[in-house]
């Protein structure tokens, strides 16, 4: 086959590789484990035919002796061929890349007691052959190939070559998946494709741009020995920076003795320092593409995540206080327009300073202002009696509500009424339980501890059922949803005070300030639902450096221009959003 060939099947393959990616590690893996145990037999039993046929005396090789010997016989060509030596291990990153899929003991079990057996028998078998034939040594891999089994040999070697591709595409998916949780990349579309998996996730958007890239640097190159030293290249920084950073865990998060850990970084950066120096000689020769692509990711994720930290630090430093709103007055000192206004923000407490920059631009506000943070847990559903947690901010003159809406990754959050009923709904409900422990307070001591007590275990009960996907935010915000409950503390009177006494009038008071606030939020219902977002512009303040100019005015605002915005994450219907917007220098 002539090199156009080669690449253009080449390329028809990549792009059916990713067009199947949507639908999911599970939906083809089965195919998978089939294919790579073929292989491995293949590879396996070809080694062992070809030692017995040409030479045994490879086996030689396994002696420690036959290292220094090389060197020393072939000096400095014999160092920089190291860089060549290294893609026969770059196969074993692709095992770390795949513990989020698979048990860590079954890859440990299936490399020791499989995968490293037949790879050693694979390689020794190829000496043999090029030991009788030297001249085939550009593709002793095939040309070693008993002719009886040439093409179903090749067929498996295309099917291996595609599962280990995706490995790396499962793999690169996991990672923006953490970064993007950890805020360190820009927002982009993460879909989980498995009910059991967490790890089994697809991104759509970076799923075509690693197929930008992958054909273009296939159509570019056309050359197999450059495509391999950039990927030996890639190989060998990832594992100097594993062990860097494993380093670090070593000595902060397992607390190892030092002496411990100077053997294993002694013992690791001496092999993996020798195969960086050898590659270093083919960096004109291909390994210049992965730095590339390093250096452009590394300026995104620090763009992107500084910003970011700058961003959530001013929201947290400029939360409105509970004595500024008290002190707006009894309606907040504004215009209460009908309908309900939805205040979308990310902090779980306290009043973000979107709804004070609001208020202070156009003094006037809706009814009813329920503060809404919609969090996404890592787990497959939350049961919709454990979705909504409600609490009210300030008196009820008010009418300020706060909602913590749960969501497991594969709940679905539509762009219709569904997410407001049920919002509202909750509402209903948060007042007619708040309405009913009100009495308690002019009751009896024992009866108001009661009412107190039965809300905290029902509380801890909550926290119980979901202690495997909560974070401390969501912790935050199961107390305060006693808040309430817990004041009333503060209010008890003793059973022997004549204010004890709770007279019939008092209950049909209650229950009518109950059905006049149910009615009041109905007739606010009816009358519309705004959703209320934020759009921060985050700029470089005036005097700032150059550097800082480009990263924040220009590669910041490119990447949160192309990002996806928390109106389509969320689903917000475009017909009733109101964007806020502010600026923030930094």
């Amino acid at each position: 086959m002539s090199g156009d060939i080669v690449v253009l099947v080449s390329v028809v393959i990549l792009i059916g590789l990713f067009s199947m990616q949507h639908y999911g590690t599970d939906k083809v893996g089965w195919l998978f484990a089939p294919i790579v145990l073929i292989w491995f037999l293949f590879i396996g039993s070809t080694g062992i035919y070809n030692i017995c046929k040409y030479d045994t005396s490879v086996l030689k090789a396994f002696s420690p002796t036959y290292i220094y010997l090389y060197f020393k016989r072939r000096g400095l060509d014999g160092w920089i061929s190291l860089g060549g030596i290294l893609l026969s291990i770059t196969g074993t990153e692709a095992l770390y890349a795949d513990i989020a899929y698979f048990p860590l003991l079954a890859i440990q079990l299936a490399f020791t007691l499989f995968v490293f057996p037949c790879l050693l028998l694979a390689y020794c078998g190829q000496a043999a052959y090029l030991v009788n034939h030297k001249e085939h040594y550009q593709d002793a891999f095939y040309a070693s190939i008993p002719n009886s089994v040439y093409w179903p040999m090749f067929v498996v070697a295309t099917g291996a070559a595609i599962v280990g591709s995706q490995a790396t595409i499962s793999g690169t998916y996991s990672i923006i998946k953490q970064a993007v949780a950890h805020g360190c990349f820009p927002r982009v579309k993460i879909v989980h494709t498995s009910k059991k998996f967490l790890g089994q996730i697809y991104c759509p958007d970076i799923n075509w741009i690693l197929m930008l890239g992958c054909i273009a640097v296939t159509a570019s190159f056309k050359n197999q020995s450059q495509i391999g030293n950039a990927y030996g290249t890639a190989v060998v920084l990832v594992m100097l920076v594993t062990t860097l950073l494993m380093v670090l865990i070593m000595l902060l998060v397992w607390h190892c003795h030092w002496i411990l850990v100077l053997i294993f970084t002694v013992l690791s950066l001496f092999v993996e320092l020798s195969y960086f120096s050898a590659v270093i000689f083919k960096i004109d020769q291909g390994g210049w593409v992965p730095l590339i692509i390093a250096a452009i990711s590394l300026l995104v994720m620090s763009v992107w995540h500084y910003a970011t930290v700058k961003k959530y630090e001013f929201e947290m430093h400029s939360k409105v206080s509970m004595s500024w709103i008290l002190g707006l007055g009894p309606s907040l000192g504004l215009v209460r327009v009908p309908g309900v206004g939805l205040v979308y923000t990310e902090l779980a407490s306290g009043v973000p300073h979107i709804f004070s920059h609001f208020i202070t631009n156009l003094p006037a506000i809706h009814s009813v202002v329920v503060f809404v943070c919609v969090k996404y847990l890592p787990v497959y559903t939350v049961p919709e009696e454990e979705r909504f947690l409600v609490k009210r901010i300030g008196p009820k003159t008010f009418r300020m509500f706060r909602c913590v809406a749960r969501y497991g990754y594969k709940d679905l959050h539509k762009k219709d009424d569904d997410f407001e009923n049920k919002l509202l709904t909750n509402l209903f409900s948060f007042i007619r339980i708040e309405t009913m422990m009100e009495p308690a307070s002019n009751s009896s001591t024992y009866s108001s501890t009661y009412s107190v007590n039965n809300t905290q275990d029902s509380t801890v009960d909550l926290i119980h059922n979901n202690n495997n996907h909560n974070n401390n935010n969501n912790m935050d915000m199961f107390s305060s949803m006693v808040d309430y409950t817990v004041s009333t503390l503060d209010t008890i009177v003793p059973s022997d005070s004549p204010h004890n006494a709770v007279s019939f009038s008092q209950d049909n008071t209650i229950e009518e300030e109950e059905t006049d606030e149910l009615e009041f939020l109905k007739t606010c219902k009816e009358s519309g639902v705004v959703h209320i977002m934020g759009n921060t512009v985050v700029k470089a303040r005036n005097g700032s450096g150059l550097p800082k100019k480009i990263a924040i005015d220009y590669v910041y605002a490119f990447l949160a221009k192309v990002c996806r915005e928390n109106s389509v994450i969320l689903h917000v219907p475009h017909e009733t959003l109101l964007n806020v917007g502010q600026v923030f220098y930094v």
